[in-house]
């Protein structure tokens, strides 16, 4: 069976989904995806705006720029350079920057400062992270990657999920461990 023959759904295939996919979706038109990357990187491009603007009004505004720019190009971001979310934090910091010239300046220069709280190199290195665990996440077999994603993503206990599912608690124990164990090999290689 090929991959294109499986009809993935549901929001726990949709967190796996990886940017690139994502990105061609868009190229052909799916509003879809267009949403899960708005959804996936939108506190991002606001935050770091917002941070740089200091203006909410602003960085909705950077915000919706950033996001229009990908869906009229979504090419634009080539995975080779980096990660997505990395990508999305530098472009929205550059428009933001570049909004703050475009005003006239009340302050001089030497007055005004920028402070940011944003690591780019540690966001980029968690956005490569998550993606590697979730390229990791969709080889598991389908009971183990189950567990996991009920555990994890909804947040239930061992003994619920072993309720839901009506499999034995230890089963339950042991797919979970057997999951983190290969997430765990893989980063260490």
């Amino acid at each position: 069976m090929d991959r294109k023959d499986v009809v993935p759904n549901g929001p726990a295939f949709e967190a796996l989904e990886s940017d690139t996919d994502l990105l061609a979706r868009v190229s052909r038109g799916d509003d879809a995806a267009m949403a899960l990357l708005y959804d996936r990187y939108s506190k991002v491009v606001y935050s770091v705006s917002l941070r740089v603007l200091r203006d909410a009004s602003a960085a909705e505004d950077i915000l919706q720029e950033v996001f229009l720019q990908i869906w009229r190009s979504p090419g634009g971001f080539l995975a080779t350079k980096g990660s997505l979310g990395g990508w999305l934090a530098v472009v929205s910091r550059n428009r933001s920057i570049d909004s703050l010239r475009r005003k006239k300046p009340t302050d001089q220069a030497e007055e005004m400062s920028l402070p940011s709280n944003c690591d780019l190199s540690k966001e980029t290195e968690r956005n490569l992270m998550a993606e590697q665990a979730r390229g990791i996440i969709a080889t598991l077999p389908l009971e183990q990657r189950k567990t996991l994603e009920m555990a994890f993503f909804d947040g239930l206990t061992h003994s619920e999920i072993a309720e839901m599912t009506g499999d034995p608690l230890g089963t339950v124990k042991t797919r979970i461990r057997s999951a983190l164990s290969t997430l765990r090999k893989a980063f260490r290689a």
